[in-house]
């Protein structure tokens, strides 16, 4: 037993404060952990854990790993940020398979604001979609349990399940209770899409920032320059964003090389780089372009409107988008668990705030109920507008 304590007392230490240089030795029965930075001491976490050991029922049957996970939880919920996250070895497979753009479940991207659990985008086609779930929802219960308090991940283990069953949520909206049941669909997310319309406007639907998007929107890129399009509407709604380095290599098209995409900066919310457009040719640069966004359009989206906005003098049209202005970086651990911490914060090239702010458009159109029934779309009908006047 003393062997389990010191084992998985190492394994907490090593996780929690990694990087520090820990020193700590042993007085009896009891340890004292001592940081020689002076930044950290973990002996009361010892203290606890050795009561919990002497007094709780059942604590030496509890396996090590979960142990050390709760541990590891509780650390990062300490932070109050809700898009940093500790993954076990499941959730992290289900993580990866959302950036890899194919899975079971439902189709809609969640996240956690004011302490609530919230549907930031349905994707488009996908069950959640087809049923009515819409940007901004409150998702109160998931078949029958309620949601108050639970984690990101939490929710999606319970959200994922074998195509063909289904799950049911309510769904508060504008203050009233709904009850949606969906039935699970293998859910394959799609990049982009692209057609021509009123003749010779290009109308390009960026659906997520999966890792191929850069392949995928050069690959458009040539298409338009290759056709009658003569102008461009980018429709980022319901965006919920992806890979980082996708918006860079969009926006890569269209802008100069070298062009300042985003401003990053530290938690201090000090400026600490300017990230640039890589050096592939701008396909797009001489086209007039018009985006499309909405309260679904959020990250990496947010990312590439603003930078459109400020370097092409591009007209945004929609509503406020999610507001979602950090970055996450994604880190392997031993076990095969992974850790999602927000590192940095961005901002728009003329350095305004994204972050729990959005970008507002410069038309603010909303799409209202009667519109759907009607299968009308004001918001593309003003970029239509809009973009013929370029």
């Amino acid at each position: 037993m003393i062997q389990r304590k010191l084992t998985l007392f190492l394994l907490i230490i090593l996780f929690g404060a990694a990087s520090f240089a820990l020193g700590f030795h042993l007085r009896g029965e009891q340890k004292v952990v001592i940081d020689p930075t002076g930044k950290i001491d973990l002996s009361l976490f010892y203290e606890t854990y050795l009561l919990l050991e002497e007094n709780f029922p059942g604590f030496g049957d509890i396996e090590e790993e979960k142990l050390v996970h709760g541990a590891i939880r509780g650390l990062i919920n300490s932070l109050g940020d809700p898009h940093t996250a500790f993954f076990d070895k499941e959730e992290s497979k289900i993580f990866l398979e959302d950036v890899a753009g194919e899975f079971e479940g439902v189709g809609m991207e969640i996240g956690i604001r004011e302490e609530r659990l919230q549907v930031i985008s349905p994707l488009r086609g996908t069950p959640a979609y087809e049923a009515g779930i819409k940007s901004q929802d409150i998702i109160t219960k998931i078949d029958g349990e309620d949601t108050e308090g639970i984690t990101v991940e939490e929710a999606v283990s319970k959200i994922r399940g074998p195509k063909g069953e289904s799950v049911v949520f309510e769904i508060v909206r504008d203050e009233e209770a709904k009850e949606f049941e969906i039935i699970r669909d293998t859910i394959e997310i799609p990049s982009i899409e692209w057609g021509i319309i009123e003749e010779d406007i290009a109308h390009i639907e960026l659906f997520h920032f999966n890792e191929n998007i850069t392949t995928d929107f050069t690959e458009v890129a040539r298409e338009v320059v290759g056709s009658d399009a003569e102008r461009i509407v980018l429709d980022l709604r319901n965006n919920p964003g992806g890979t980082f380095r996708g918006a860079i290599g969009v926006a890569s098209r269209f802008l100069e090389a070298g062009e300042t995409v985003v401003i990053k900066t530290g938690t201090d919310t000090k400026e600490k780089e300017h990230l640039q457009t890589v050096a592939t040719p701008p396909y797009l640069l001489e086209y007039p372009v018009v985006v499309l966004v909405n309260e679904g359009t959020a990250s990496a989206a947010e990312i590439l409107a603003g930078a459109l906005r400020d370097q092409r003098d591009a007209t945004v049209v929609g509503t406020s988008t999610f507001g979602k202005g950090s970055i996450q970086g994604l880190h392997f651990l031993t076990d095969g668990s992974t850790v999602k911490i927000t590192e940095e914060y961005f901002l728009t090239p003329s350095k305004k705030v994204i972050n729990e702010k959005g970008i507002k458009p410069d038309f603010e159109i909303e799409i209202t109920e009667e519109d759907i029934k009607e299968e009308k779309d004001p918001q593309l009908e003003k970029a239509i507008e809009v973009i013929k006047e370029k």
